[in-house]
Parts: structure tokens; sequence; C-alpha cells
């Protein structure tokens, strides 16, 4: 007579398998989130570069305008090269600027009164600015 060795059952089988498989989704949804998260940052990072063109002292001119990179920096410098001026002229942000914060220093102490503008700068990678000028 054959004596019989313990082993699973298929039950047991099944709900190891499916354990497994709600274990390895889950890992899988993690990854794909963090995968998305790195991909937005990378693409902002791209485009901060961008946004460095729009940072000039006549953006606070420009609330609630769309504006090309071209249109703010033609006045202060010459763009010859046809290929660069049609890039900066594709380049467009919406420029929003509420309303400046004025930082004053107490009565009894002397110093400068700080003025802080918030720029921010709409579009698929938005972003906010901060101008600060004492």
């Amino acid at each position: 007579m054959k004596t019989l060795r313990p082993a699973f059952t298929i039950i047991e089988i099944l709900v190891s398998v499916i354990i497994l498989s709600i274990s390895i989704l889950y890992v899988l949804q993690i990854h794909t989130s963090n995968h998305e998260q790195i991909i937005y940052i990378s693409e902002r990072n791209k485009h901060s570069l961008e946004d460095s063109l729009y940072l000039t002292n006549n953006v606070l001119k420009y609330h609630k305008d769309s504006k090309s990179a071209y249109d703010l920096l033609e006045r202060g410098m010459k763009v010859k090269e046809f290929e660069s001026r049609k890039i900066l002229k594709d380049t467009e942000r919406s420029i929003f600027i509420p309303e400046e914060i004025r930082i004053l220093p107490p009565p009894t102490i002397e110093g400068p009164t700080v003025i802080i503008n918030e720029v921010k700068l709409k579009g698929e990678y938005s972003s906010i600015y901060w101008h600060i000028r004492l």
C-alpha cells in the first residue's frame, strides 16, 4: 500500500496565486504612478529653461496677456537668425500677475521696503516665480 505524501490542495494553490497576483498588481500600480510623476517632472524641468525667457522686468506689464518669448525679448536684444526668431515666437505662455505684496519695516526700525510680485506662467506646464525688488 502506498503512503500519501502531504501536498498542497488545488484550493491552497489557487489562493496563493491570487495573493501573488494582487501583490504584483499593487507593485505595478505604484511603479506606473511613479513613472508618470517622473515624466511630468522631467518635462517641467525642460520647460523651466523656456520660462527663464519670460522672467524680465517687462513681464510685470503683461497681466492676463498671452505673449511669446520674442515679444518680451525683442526690445532688449536683436535676433537676426530667422530660425531662432521662429522658435522664440512659437514659445508662448499666458502671464498672470496678482497684486503686489509690500513688506514694510517696523516703524521703530529703519529699513528698505520690499515689493514682491508673483509671476504665474500658465500653459501645459504651469509655474510660479517671484520677482522681488528692494
